[in-house]
């Protein structure tokens, strides 16, 4: 759980006001400020007897969830880790298997700008647990910087796959470009799968964007292809139409992804819901924009409600960063949603936990007055989903929350030959990676490769050895692969 919860939920004595807290008066106002036996101004409540007999007696703030001593405000009772969860504090990528019927959400990147070392750009990852290795996997958006946290998250990069943008802000999409010639280096032989809106023009759609994506990466694409690849350079793209009210965008095996216009500027911005019906989990991302009737209609009763969020300070940030505050006004009041306004998103929609995503970490400074303008309209189960990573894991009894452990060097997924099967295919005696389309000699001149150095000059004697550089053929053999890693496969 993040500190801002915490902050929301502190203890009376950290909120410099004796028995009470700063959020209490925010609840309860000055009247019953009084009634818990302390005034606005700090004074005793025999000090402000005769201001607060005149006022209407109002009820003490609660926890909505029922009474909880010592389990804090805004912390439900299933607020909770279970025995699936190895360490209540930390998830340490590749400890655990995702149980089937369980959620587990990871906001893989939490910024718009500025990238930061604590943020990188908006990603949330969705997996759906089927009590095997490796579980169903959605991508919702993929901001810059967020695939070197899901490579951190022992996410296999051949497993990526169906990616559901929200909207063509480089943003949200900056690392898609990046990641899909290298998950086909991978191993990811299949097509990738994306989905997301059309625009107002065909040239202002998901398709036009992937095509041009591709031909901005044509070199990228034949360098790889010296390599064995297979059709992982494929991009299967379901463009749908950014108008559609909460239409299907994805039903497969008991999951339905459905999505609704958002106002952000410019029309072609969306919102989606994930239904895991075999589960009766689901997952609400708003994506970017104003605050919508739409997003509190179709998000109602989610188990997590995911919206964007931008602190409402412009004077305190024309000071900070020397922007007028007009620009700042100008900016929240046509792209965004105030963090007052995600608590009221909230309010409406009721969901077991809410979270703010694709936010600007305003610093400790601001820190309090983040979670106070989410707090003015919900008190219920609430987190940022930043500094990255963040993880929730989702059931139907319990929601936990706690931070990725994350190497600081390469720490990739070890390869599994199981990738390359086609689901229920039994596991083969061999298995042979492709042979490169465009091998190094039909794609360089000859002159550049006699500029290389000899070998001979830079190894030493006992390690040199014979460079390849025409492709040998390369054939796995999955059962030692995976028996050196202490896997025995039963066919």
């Amino acid at each position: 759980m993040s500190d801002e919860n915490n902050t929301a939920g502190a203890s009376p004595e950290a909120s410099g006001t004796g028995a009470h807290s700063r959020r209490d008066f925010m609840k309860v106002g000055a009247a019953g400020a009084a009634a818990l036996g302390v005034s606005a101004t700090g004074a005793s409540a025999a000090e402000t007897t005769a201001t607060s007999a005149s006022a209407a007696t109002e009820p003490a703030v609660t926890n909505p969830y029922g009474p909880s001593p010592g389990g804090g405000i805004s912390l439900p009772d299933y607020f909770k880790p279970w025995p699936a969860i190895k360490n209540n504090n930390f998830y340490m990528p590749g400890t655990e298997t995702l149980p089937k019927n369980e959620m587990r959400i990871s906001f893989l990147g939490s910024t718009p700008w500025p990238p930061t070392q604590l943020q990188s750009g908006t990603s949330i990852l969705v997996e759906l647990g089927t009590g095997e290795d490796q579980p169903r996997r959605f991508f919702f958006d993929m901001g810059n910087g967020s695939i070197r946290n899901a490579i951190a998250m022992q996410v296999p990069a051949p497993l990526i796959n169906d990616i559901f943008l929200t909207h063509l802000h480089a943003d949200h999409y900056a690392d898609l470009p990046y990641m899909y010639p290298f998950r086909a280096f991978s191993g990811g032989f299949t097509p990738l799968r994306v989905y997301g809106p059309s625009g107002r023009t065909p040239e202002l759609g998901i398709k036009h964007m992937v095509k041009h994506m591709r031909e901005m990466n044509r070199w990228h694409e034949e360098n790889f292809n010296a390599c064995p690849i297979g059709d992982g350079f494929e991009i299967d793209v379901t463009e749908f139409d950014w108008k559609q009210e909460n239409g299907i965008v994805y039903d497969q095996d008991g999951v339905k992804v459905r999505s609704w216009p958002r106002s952000h500027v410019k029309d072609g911005a969306v919102a989606y819901r994930l239904d895991w019906e075999d589960a009766g989990l689901s997952f609400v991302f708003t994506g970017d924009g104003r605050p919508d009737e739409l997003s509190a209609k179709y998000g109602k009763g989610a188990d997590v409600f995911v919206s964007e969020g931008t602190i409402d300070v412009p004077k305190l940030s024309a000071m900070k960063l020397g922007a007028p505050a007009e620009l700042w006004e100008y900016t929240i009041d046509i792209f965004h949603t105030m963090y007052y306004a995600a608590g009221y998103l909230f309010k409406q929609t009721q969901p077991r936990m809410a979270a703010i995503c694709h936010y600007e970490y305003a610093g400790e400074a601001l820190e309090a007055e983040s979670v106070a303008e989410v707090r003015a309209n919900w008190d219920g189960l609430f987190m940022f989903g930043g500094p990255d990573v963040q993880v929730v894991n989702v059931s139907k009894d319990a929601i936990w929350s706690r931070e990725a452990n994350l190497p600081k060097g390469a720490a990739p997924a070890a390869m599994d030959p199981r990738w390359f099967l086609k689901p229920g295919e039994a596991l083969p005696e061999t298995i042979s990676l492709p042979t490169p389309r465009l091998p190094r000699e039909e794609q360089q001149e000859q002159f550049v490769r006699d500029l290389e150095i000899d070998p001979h000059k830079y190894y030493p004697p006992d390690v040199y050895r014979k460079p390849v550089q025409t492709w040998p053929g390369v054939t796995l053999n999955p059962r030692e692969m995976l028996a050196a890693r202490g896997i025995k496969v039963d066919d």
